[in-house]
């Protein structure tokens, strides 16, 4: 009895060490950690880096081991536990968004309003802008308070909760799911699924940080930081003493978009996109409010929009080609 004991203690810290190590494939190792049955990667054998080895380190602050189980080639690369705001996909400090086609640019939005960032016919990912005037100015200073994702027939969003002056343990982040209040537990990995298993949100740290994954679709990395006073005292925002404008910074990752894909930052992954933001500018500002705003952040109509809620989830469960 007691050899039968150890012999299992031996196989599940074995188990435990492989997924650890980080290795994945079909043959001696089993499927594919993280890649779903419908992925093109779900029998291919991968490996990760030597510098990144697992998929979930201990230690919250080390990069992690990803897959891209939607990339043909798929490959495992490292990844920062947090936002990356000079990659492509990514929008963060008043907004700075950088296009799929690598460019920078700005897009200002208004305070109070909604615009769709992204609207492909799988999902669409509306922002709530939030943000000040100061007297003499003739545009709002904007930041992206909130995302909302539409996917099927469902609703997911996330925001930043107000923060009169911001502390790091304190969580400012909130969640919904099909219009209920969504409670994930503060705690590095904490994690919450969809029943259906199409929607992951997992913390990346304590607090202030997840990462959003909508299977196949779209993969979202956010953090909710302050306007802090270097920041004020650079920009001249001029922000009030009772409130630091807590937002969101966010590095997005898409599989499988439309050649027809829009939105702030989605047209800039359309194939054929030529991006009008001027080269050298310091501050090359893209318009499109006309186009791309909306009535409220779970709004699938703009001018623009692509998207049409439906309840057929799984004629969205399909494999992609590499981006």
């Amino acid at each position: 009895m007691q050899s039968s004991s150890r012999a299992l203690l031996v196989l599940f810290f074995a188990a435990v060490m492989a997924v650890e190590m980080g290795t994945v494939g079909a043959g001696g190792y089993g499927n594919p950690v993280g890649c779903p049955r419908w992925s093109p990667c779900y029998y291919r054998k991968v490996r990760c880096p030597a510098e990144c080895p697992s998929t979930r380190p201990w230690n919250r602050h080390a990069k992690f081991c990803h897959i891209d189980c939607y990339s043909r080639r798929c490959e495992a690369y490292c990844k920062k536990p947090s936002r990356e705001c000079d990659d492509k996909g990514s929008g963060c400090y008043d907004p700075r968004f950088v296009g799929g086609d690598g460019v920078v640019f700005y897009f200002h939005g208004q305070k109070n309003e909604h615009f769709t960032l992204v609207s492909d016919p799988r999902f669409q990912i509306n922002g709530r802008f939030i943000g000040l005037r100061p007297e003499g100015r003739t545009r709002d200073f904007t930041w992206i308070q909130a995302l909302g994702f539409m996917f099927g027939s469902h609703r997911f969003t996330v925001g930043a909760t107000r923060a009169d002056r911001w502390v790091d343990a304190v969580d400012h982040l909130q969640f919904s799911y099909d219009g209920e209040a969504l409670e994930l537990p503060e705690g590095y990995r904490s994690t919450w699924s969809s029943p259906d298993g199409l929607l992951m949100v997992e913390r990346m740290g304590r607090t202030n940080s997840v990462t959003v994954k909508l299977e196949g679709m779209a993969e979202a990395t956010i953090t909710v930081v302050p306007v802090t006073k270097e920041d004020d005292r650079i920009h001249k925002y001029h922000i009030p003493s009772d409130d630091c404008f807590a937002h969101l910074e966010v590095q997005f990752n898409f599989y499988g978009l439309s050649p027809a894909v829009e939105g702030v930052l989605g047209r800039t992954y359309q194939p054929d996109y030529v991006n009008p933001a001027k080269v050298g500018v310091e501050m090359p500002v893209l318009g499109g409010e006309d186009k791309y705003r909306t009535t409220s952040l779970l709004s699938s109509q703009c001018n623009a929009c692509l998207f049409t809620p439906t309840g057929e989830e799984e004629s969205m469960i399909l494999p992609v080609a590499e981006n």
